[in-house]
């Protein structure tokens, strides 16, 4: 084993270990925390100096893409008019390992004199920071992992599982869902994969739809002008009573003109609920070896809303 992987084990141990410190010393403190945080009606302003600062700006990322508005202000910025970015109804978690960073000085006493609550995380408790805070989160008194103690290792990894922690608490507190998330998250592969039905179906004009009387050489133009190779037979209201597919077309060859669309069409087809995952849709097609689902609203009398196709799922990065 190479002396690297020595290290890097060394590291990831004194790390873990930290970790497991902090969980077993999580009190009353975090409770107060998480309500404090409940309780905002703005935002959560978030801020540190430095490696402190890096680790708040990824809380606040956190914090808002998971339904709890927030935003970083940086300490020395804050002196020079950023002060202004922090309101009535904000709350303000500032992080500090040593508790005594200079240049959020300014940013507490502004919290102090307009009553802003303050949530500090800094690893000791007679600090100035945790003294001026309303909610102290103290930081065990772990060992940095890089050997030497001065650079910062150990600490603002805690300090990013502590914000991991109280962003989850929040998100579980408020039942965020993934298509909560999914709303904070357009674009990429997480977009993709928390996309909708709804977002990705053809509907209105572009549903191909022919009623239940309608003669089969109506159905053919419809199924050929649409180009989703299926139609759906739909009743005066809307409601889906069935579909045509090619599989149809063929199992009713001899004598197809003569037929209308009631005669031909497969009865109870596989549907989807538009407010469904697109993953899920996928999941389907692939396991009944369809390539498309029309999209029935259960709530709304099984109305067709619309058809997904599994080419816009590949289009928009699933499957």
């Amino acid at each position: 084993m190479s002396n690297f992987q020595n290290i890097a084990r060394r590291v990831i141990n004194i790390e873990s270990q930290a970790l497991q410190q902090l969980a077993d010393g999580l009190d009353d403190s975090f409770d107060r925390a998480v309500a404090t945080l409940l309780n905002a009606t703005g935002r959560v302003i978030i801020s540190g100096m430095g490696k402190s600062g890096h680790i708040a700006r990824k809380i606040a990322a956190t914090l808002a893409s998971t339904g709890t508005p927030a935003h970083f202000v940086h300490p020395a910025e804050a002196s020079h008019g950023d002060l202004g970015m922090m309101a009535k109804g904000d709350v303000a978690l500032m992080l500090s390992n040593s508790g005594e960073t200079p240049e959020l000085a300014d940013m507490v006493a502004h919290t102090r004199r307009f009553g802003i609550p303050l949530i500090g995380v800094a690893s000791r408790a007679s600090s100035t920071l945790l003294k001026q805070a309303d909610v102290a989160l103290v930081l065990p008194q772990a060992p940095e992992a890089c050997g030497s103690g001065i650079v910062p290792t150990t600490s603002t990894t805690m300090t990013l599982a502590l914000g991991d922690a109280l962003a989850v608490a929040l998100m579980e507190h408020r039942e965020f869902t993934p298509e909560n998330f999914r709303d904070f998250h357009p674009g990429g592969k997480l977009g993709a994969r928390l996309s909708k039905v709804s977002d990705l179906m053809h509907s209105d004009t572009a549903l191909p739809t022919v009623s239940p009387n309608a003669p089969m050489s109506d159905t053919l133009i419809e199924i050929s002008q649409k180009g989703f190779g299926v139609v759906g037979v739909t009743a005066d209201d809307g409601q889906l009573l069935g579909i045509i597919t090619d599989g149809d077309l063929r199992r009713h060859m001899d004598g197809l003109l003569s037929l209308n669309a009631t005669d031909v069409m497969t009865k109870d087809p596989t549907t989807i609920a538009p407010g469904a995952l697109a993953e899920e849709a996928v999941a389907i097609m692939n396991q009944r070896h369809i390539t498309c689902l029309f999209v029935v609203n259960p709530d709304n009398g099984q109305k067709a809303e619309g058809l997904l196709h599994i080419h816009d799922c590949l289009r928009a990065g699933l499957g």
